[in-house]
């Protein structure tokens, strides 16, 4: 897996498609609704393969996992006989898998850092976390932007700013903790945290309130590129390349180096950055039967996927495999042998 996609659509294409993707990705989605104890009787419940319906769990209504979750709710509830599906809005990584080993959700998708802290119990988890992967996704890149106008050129130039870190428990705020730590910056006061979500953190950007912002998602996401179109050269992004060693030196090459494409988000130039892979994971004991089926589903149905959001375009069962130091549950595993993964 590498950062060096891309995805070269000029900018009215792509403003066409995320309203496309608006328009599939709301027939699964569930917004902020918990579908825990319907009458179908399958949310929460570890997927039992007699039916009923599935709760996954994404992030920011205006980021890609809320996009392809909702992408991947429509297409269990035509593809899976019995199954319905809702994708619920969340904070994201941490909270996704806190509400699955709490039985609140199904599915979910996770940044990998987030999802190894959990299964090794460290970081946000004081103790190690029943999960399994599904499958390894696409890469998720990390996006610092800050205004034009703060006054800041690198990470330490944050120091006393207003900076967005992303939603309480998002995977969006492990990264940005640990950025700001690689650069010698405490996050709890050095700078002025707004822990709020994209749709908000986009507002606060363009108002002034917030002067720069983390975020880490797929691309391209959509609340990324209504900024940089609404503040066109009142805002751009920092180079991250500095950063990754000390990244990688302290939590080891889950990490990498990618690039953020100039086309995507119509700028001048590439800028480099830090790319960590995302993961799709249930519970402990996930039903092996609804696990392969699930899994067969995201591959064979990836041009779909793609069409709600391109990001789906990088996964790849060249690296569906790779989600150590998370174990495969044994139906996806068979799945992926099934399907020809590596």
């Amino acid at each position: 897996m590498t950062g060096s996609t891309r995805w070269s659509t000029h900018l009215p294409v792509r403003i066409a498609v995320a309203l496309l993707a608006g328009v599939l990705a709301l027939a699964g989605c569930g917004g902020k609704r918990n579908d825990a104890g319907s009458d179908d009787a399958g949310s929460g419940s570890g997927g039992k393969s007699s039916g009923g319906r599935l709760t996954i769990a994404t992030g920011n209504t205006t980021g890609v996992y809320y996009q392809l979750g909702g992408g991947l709710a429509r297409l269990i509830g035509r593809d899976i006989d019995g199954y319905r599906a809702t994708a619920s809005e969340t904070g994201a990584s941490v909270q996704n898998i806190q509400g699955i080993v709490a039985g609140t959700y199904d599915v979910a998708f996770s940044l990998a850092d987030t999802a190894d802290d959990a299964v090794e119990g460290k970081g946000a988890f004081e103790s190690k976390q029943p999960i399994e992967a599904l499958t390894r996704l696409y890469p998720n890149y990390t996006h610092v932007l800050v205004r034009a106008d703060s006054g800041i050129d690198s990470i330490a130039d944050m120091k006393g700013k207003r900076i967005s870190t992303g939603s309480p428990n998002s995977g969006t705020e492990v990264i940005a903790q640990r950025l700001l730590e690689a650069t010698g910056l405490d996050p709890a006061k050095d700078v002025k945290a707004q822990r709020l979500g994209l749709p908000e953190t986009q507002d606060g950007m363009k108002d002034g309130t917030v002067d720069g912002m983390f975020w880490s998602g797929g691309l391209p996401t959509g609340g990324i590129t209504d900024l940089t179109t609404s503040m066109r050269g009142k805002v751009k992004f920092l180079d991250l390349s500095a950063e990754l060693p000390k990244l990688q030196q302290e939590y080891g090459k889950i990490y990498e180096a990618g690039t953020l494409p100039k086309a995507t988000y119509d700028q001048a130039v590439d800028v480099s950055t830090i790319v960590v892979p995302n993961v799709l994971v249930v519970k402990k004991g996930f039903d092996p039967d609804l696990a392969g089926k699930l899994v067969k589903l995201v591959f064979d149905r990836k041009a779909e996927l793609a069409k709600v959001n391109p990001a789906a375009n990088d996964i790849s069962l060249d690296t569906a495999r790779r989600t150590d130091p998370i174990p495969l549950n044994s139906g996806a595993d068979k799945a992926l042998s099934d399907l020809g993964a590596k």
